[in-house]
Order: C-alpha cells, then sequence, then structure tokens
C-alpha cells in the first residue's frame, strides 16, 4: 500500500487513481492524520503538493519521524521542498 499525504494538490487523487490502475492500493491521508501512518506500515509515502510554502508561518508540515520508519518517501513539489526543508536544507 502507498500512502499520499494531501498538502493541497490538485492532483492528488490523480496520483491515486494512477497508483490504483497499477493494482496497488493507496490511502489519501491530510498532514494531521500521519500518525497513521506508522500503524498502516505502507509500502511507500508520496507527500503531495500544495499551494503552501515551507516558508510560510503556518505552513503545512508532517513530523520528522517519518524518515526513521525506513519507508521509501517521494516528494512531488511542495512535498519535496517540505523533505529538503525538514532535512534541514535551503
Amino acid at each position: 500500500m502507498i500512502i499520499i499525504v494531501d498538502f493541497g494538490s490538485q492532483t492528488t487523487h490523480l496520483i491515486a487513481r494512477r497508483i490504483k490502475e497499477l493494482g496497488i492500493p493507496t490511502q489519501i491521508i491530510t498532514p494531521d492524520k500521519a500518525n497513521i501512518i506508522k500503524i498502516q506500515e505502507p509500502d511507500g509515502i508520496i507527500l503531495s503538493g500544495g499551494p503552501a510554502s515551507v516558508y510560510e508561518k503556518d505552513a503545512p508540515t508532517i513530523d520528522k519521524s517519518i524518515f526513521s520508519l525506513g519507508i521509501p518517501i517521494l516528494g512531488i513539489c511542495y512535498g519535496f521542498q517540505l523533505l529538503a526543508h525538514l532535512g534541514g536544507g535551503k
């Protein structure tokens, strides 16, 4: 299973549909529900895009503990910026 964390992207459901067409189950969650990632034990995580900037005051985020789960993570658009930001990138 692949969990997609939706940060407000208009294409999150399209991403999920394409993955499902490959025969892989997906689940879309919001960042505030990310605590279920560890419980679900997915094969991978996708952090979707969104309209925010990681540098905004109240930008959506996710707990950095997902890095220690040993699960592959793909960041798309905002999700990629968030991965770099949480990893200390500028």
